[in-house]
This record gives structure tokens, C-alpha cells and sequence, in this order.
């Protein structure tokens, strides 16, 4: 039979709606692990250089028809959509619907809003349908290597995919970064926090950045070198070693390294914004967060911050501690704030499983993070341990090992800050970090302050501390 005939009488085991890098990836990861792929897209060219990227002997196939591509996939079939988040998203579902048959699996592999994941469950399933949302982590590399993946929600169709993301995923110590992560659109609601803490790692790396380039006059190669040593010890991280890396890379266009030419305005995608907003919908703090995304947009205000660097004329200087020294401060504190980044996160997901009837494991989030996807850091291993001997820690923090870790580290962190607020050093992130453990451990917070004033302006009423209930007072002048 010729091979021609034969790609058209097969059924593929798994098919994907878009084939942008990562969905093309992230199939032909699925055709190497011996799954047969198809992808559709409507640009033809994408459909092409599917298949002429994909391993001899495997069975890729390109269409540029949605119709085409339903009808070669093996019932129930199993289709993932990785297209932009919000309305294509509904707009690939309303396309979908009426080609498959009950009991097909549509899947979500996008960053899409957990709230929308939930309505699309609800909608999808009304139609006799499964849907699926999935996180997944790990960018173009991951996609094609093995990602971390993030799926929820319904736990049958789970197990009829679950030997394809099984294979696919990233593997720590033989073990898969897979796992089902609890009810409804609980993987979305996952990688939705994974970003967020992304968020704020990359804002502190920034900051030691500043603090060695300006403060201590690091050369990039200097830098390269730091960095590298910090990825070699306790740091381990992706985000730490890619920093390492980016410090050497030259540019195509100039004599000089390319960090040094790219323009200091974040970009954005929403990730973290949505971290921010849920944790306060929730109230449950996650601050570090919370400035990491407010940088991201100050740093947009390029105009406005050069007439203010005009403005205020303080300028920075160079920070005293000698560099070596300083050099070992500031790792103590970058791993003391990449702790407190991932203690507000999971503290954020333990809310969520309670409140929003998700049911998140814990203990398998923080392992599958371990590998292949953007924050995976050897810290994870102690938070895992963690999380496995006591799966209903409400933060991180109060496990006695991390406690440890962070006092250890806690005298350098303060340094840091002393040594960046004397220089004129915008170090918000880690001055976040120690202010949110200084906060957390206060068995006394000056809050009865602001209760009384809201019961005197507001009647908004308070509790006291020698007997039970709720109180108001009409509060007197004693302005003489």
C-alpha cells in the first residue's frame, strides 16, 4: 500500500487547533513519544511546516481544515485549542461543536481566565461534550521537550488523555509533571498562580540586577559570572540560569551585549494582573506579586519617569559593602524573597481549593512545578516535602524546615534593603518580601488603629480583645 494511502486511511490519536511554536511543538513532542498528531490551522504554511518538522517515522500530519482534521481523529477524540485567550477562544469552540460527536474531549491549552473556563465547562458539557482547561509551562523549548502540565476539571476525560500528557511532560526523577489538579477550571486557576509567582521572581531578579550593575559596577561578564554561581548552589532555578545566559548574548546590530540595547518597558500578557485581582477577591495577600505587576506598568511611563529623573535630581550611588560580601548578601535575599513569592502563591491556591470548590492537591502542584516549567527551582523540592507531610499548610511559612531557611537568611535580606535605600535603589520587590514575613509573624498588627477609625467615621463597628462581639462608640472631640 502506498504511504500516501495509508496517511489517509489513519486515525490520529490527538489533534490541535493552532500551530503557532507552541502548539506545533508541542505535537510533535506527542509524534516523537509515538502518538500520531494532527494539527490544523488556517494558514496552510503552518500546516506545512508541521510536517516538515517532524521526526522521520513519526505521523504528523498538517490540514488546513477543521473539518478534515475531526474526521481522521480516533473516537473519543481528543482536540486541544491553543489560540489567543478570551473570545477566539469561544469563537473555535462555536466552530468545533458541530463537527464533533458526544462523549470527544475539547481542551483548552491556552492562558485563558479560569472564570471563562468555568462558564465554557458548564456550556460544553450542557451540549454532551467534555471540556477540559490545561495549563501548560515551559515555552517553545518545553512544548517541544516536556512541559509542566496543569490539567483540572473533569477527572474522566482526564484519564483518557492522561497516557498522552504523561508521556509528553517534563520527567523529575522518573516521575511525570503531570497531574490531575482538582475540579472545574482548577488547571487554568493553577497556571493563573504560576505566572503570578513567575511575575515576581523575574521582578527581584531585576532588582539584584540593578543593585550589581549600578550599585557595584558589574561588567555583563562579571555579571555572567555571579549568576552562574548562584545557579550552582542553592538558587538552582530556570529564571537564574537564563539570566546567567542572557548577560553574554551579543547583538547582531552593535558591538555590545544585547541587554544593554533592549529599552527598560515591560510587556505584559495579563497573567499576573489576574493573580492580583483573584487574591483580593479572596483576601489573601500575595504583595510581592502585587508590585511586580504595578512595576511592570510604571516601567511603561518611560516619558514621564525621564522628566521626573530630571526632577528629582537624587541620583544613585555606589553601594559601600564590599563587593564580595555583598555579593553573598544579596543571594541570601534574593533566596529568602524567591521563598516568600511562593509561600503567597500556594497560600493564594490552599484559598481557592476551599473557597472556589476546586479541591487543588498541593502537594502535586509544587511537584509537577519541578520540572519543565518557567519557576521550577530546587527550593521546590523542600517545599514539596513540605506539602507532602502536611497537605493542608496554609502557607509555606509555617512549616518549621522553611522557618529555618528563612531566619537563616533574614540579616542579609535587611542589609540588602539598608544598602539599596541609602543608594537610591528602587528595590521594591524585596522590601515587599521582608515587610509581608514581618507582617505575617506579628502576633500584634497596629490594625485596632484603623478599626477605630472606620467605626468613627463609618459605624463600621469593631471587636474587642476582652470579651466577645461586635461594638460601636460614638466617638468624642477632645481637641482643646
Amino acid at each position: 500500500m502506498a504511504i500516501l494511502e495509508i496517511m489517509e486511511n489513519t486515525l490520529y490519536d490527538f489533534g490541535m487547533i493552532g500551530l503557532g511554536t507552541m502548539g506545533r511543538n508541542l505535537l510533535l513532542n506527542m509524534a516523537d513519544h509515538g502518538f500520531k498528531a494532527i494539527g490544523f490551522d488556517l494558514d496552510a504554511s503552518k500546516a506545512k511546516l508541521l510536517e516538515d518538522s517532524a521526526t522521520p517515522g513519526t505521523t504528523v500530519k498538517g490540514v488546513s481544515t477543521l473539518a478534515e482534521m475531526v474526521q481522521k481523529l480516533a473516537v473519543p477524540r481528543k482536540i486541544m485549542m491553543l489560540v489567543p485567550a478570551g473570545k477566539p477562544v469561544d469563537n473555535v469552540i462555536a466552530s468545533l461543536l458541530p463537527l464533533v460527536s458526544p462523549g470527544d474531549i475539547i481542551i483548552d491549552g491556552g492562558n485563558s481566565h479560569y472564570t471563562d473556563t468555568i462558564r465554557r465547562v458548564e456550556e460544553v458539557r450542557a451540549k454532551g461534550f467534555h471540556f477540559m482547561g490545561i495549563g501548560i509551562s515551559g515555552g517553545e523549548h518545553g512544548a517541544r521537550t516536556g512541559p509542566s502540565i496543569m490539567p483540572g476539571g473533569d477527572p474522566e476525560a482526564y484519564e483518557k488523555v492522561r497516557p498522552i500528557l504523561e508521556a509528553v511532560a517534563a520527567k523529575v526523577n522518573g516521575s511525570a509533571c503531570v497531574a490531575h489538579l482538582g475540579n472545574g477550571a482548577a488547571g487554568h486557576y493553577v497556571k493563573m498562580v504560576h505566572n503570578g509567582i513567575e511575575y515576581a521572581i523575574m521582578q527581584l531578579l531585576s532588582e539584584t540586577y540593578q543593585l550589581l550593575h549600578m550599585g557595584k559596577g558589574l561588567t555583563n561578564d562579571e555579571l555572567h559570572k555571579v549568576y552562574k554561581g548562584w545557579n550552582e548552589g542553592d538558587l538552582q532555578s530556570f529564571l537564574v540560569e537564563i539570566t546567567r545566559d542572557i548577560f553574554l548574548q551579543p547583538d547582531d546590530k552593535t558591538n555590545n551585549r544585547l541587554v544593554d540595547m533592549i529599552l527598560d518597558k515591560a510587556g505584559a500578557k495579563g497573567t499576573g494582573k489576574w493573580t492580583s485581582q483573584d487574591s483580593m477577591d479572596l483576601g489573601i495577600p500575595v504583595p510581592v506579586i502585587d508590585i511586580a505587576v504595578s512595576l511592570r506598568d510604571l516601567s511603561a511611563a518611560k516619558e514621564e519617569r525621564v522628566q521626573a529623573s530630571a526632577l528629582y535630581k537624587s541620583g544613585t550611588h555606589e553601594i559601600a559593602a564590599p563587593t564580595e560580601v555583598f555579593v553573598t548578601q544579596l543571594a541570601d535575599a534574593l533566596y529568602f524573597s524567591m521563598i516568600i513569592c511562593y509561600a503567597q502563591g500556594m497560600a493564594l491556591l490552599y484559598k481557592a481549593s476551599t473557597d472556589l470548590k476546586m479541591n487543588i492537591p498541593l502537594p502535586e502542584v509544587v511537584r509537577i512545578w519541578r520540572g519543565g516549567c518557567i519557576i521550577r527551582a530546587a527550593m521546590l523540592d523542600i517545599f514539596y516535602q513540605a506539602f507532602t507531610e502536611n497537605p493542608k499548610l496554609a502557607n509555606l511559612l509555617l512549616d518549621k524546615q522553611v522557618a529555618t531557611l528563612v531566619q537563616g537568611k533574614k540579616h542579609n535580606m535587611v542589609n540588602v534593603i539598608m544598602h539599596a535605600t541609602q543608594t537610591g535603589y528602587p528595590v521594591a520587590a524585596l522590601m515587599t518580601s521582608l515587610c509581608y514575613l514581618e507582617a505575617y509573624r506579628s502576633e500584634f498588627l497596629p490594625t485596632n488603629l484603623i478599626q477605630a477609625q472606620r467605626d468613627y467615621f463609618g459605624a463600621h463597628t469593631y471587636q474587642r480583645i476582652d470579651m466577645p462581639g461586635v461594638f460601636h462608640t460614638e466617638w468624642g472631640s477632645f481637641d482643646n
